[in-house]
């Protein structure tokens, strides 16, 4: 029997979302969350991410801190993408989160982040696209590439909130490069 292929999509969070996105980040093993150069001790309680996640829904798009999509298989959330460092019309810094084990290595997180480029370059009338991956971190580093992310450089410091020191790569997509991409796809 031939297995289906899955439904790949993306779409902002929603209220009913956020248990889901949380819970990646409190139940999440430590060895997995330090491989994507979490510092443990910096991840706040559930109450605070409940803050986090209700700024990001309700605020006006040109007043967002931080814009959370959510990627799901077959109509089920399995992981997320975000946007925050956000100066709209300009510039901003993304994240790629698979939470589901089950949906990793099988090139759903790579279709589901190009799907969510286009929702950060739409939505938030962006010039540039910046990441600044752990640089031990394979999967997120091999997928910037695949998506056409070109490497600036590579440096250590602390690259968000939630991070250790650590070694970062430096990606930025400009809007021209996503454009000139989607065009041959």
């Amino acid at each position: 029997m031939v297995e289906a292929t899955p439904v790949l999509s993306v779409r902002e969070i929603q209220t009913s979302d956020t248990e889901l996105f949380i819970d990646y980040w409190l139940k999440s093993t430590d060895e997995y969350m330090t491989g994507m150069g979490v510092d443990l001790s910096k991840v706040p309680p559930r109450e605070k991410w409940r803050d986090i996640v209700s700024s990001s829904i309700n605020l006006p798009i040109k007043e967002k801190n931080m814009l959370i999509v959510i990627w799901e298989v077959d109509g089920r959330p399995v992981g997320h993408s975000s946007c925050n460092r956000i100066t709209f019309g300009e510039t901003a810094h993304c994240h790629l989160h698979m939470w589901d084990g089950s949906c990793r290595k099988k090139g759903y997180g790579s279709v589901l982040f190009r799907k969510s480029l286009g929702v950060y370059f739409d939505k938030l009338q962006l010039k540039k696209l910046c990441c600044e991956p752990y640089a031990k971190n394979p999967a997120a580093n091999k997928t910037l590439v695949k998506h056409g992310f070109e490497l600036k450089k590579s440096f250590v410091g602390i690259p968000g909130w939630l991070q250790f020191e650590q070694e970062i790569n430096l990606y930025e997509l400009p809007l021209e490069k996503y454009q000139k991409l989607c065009e041959l796809n």
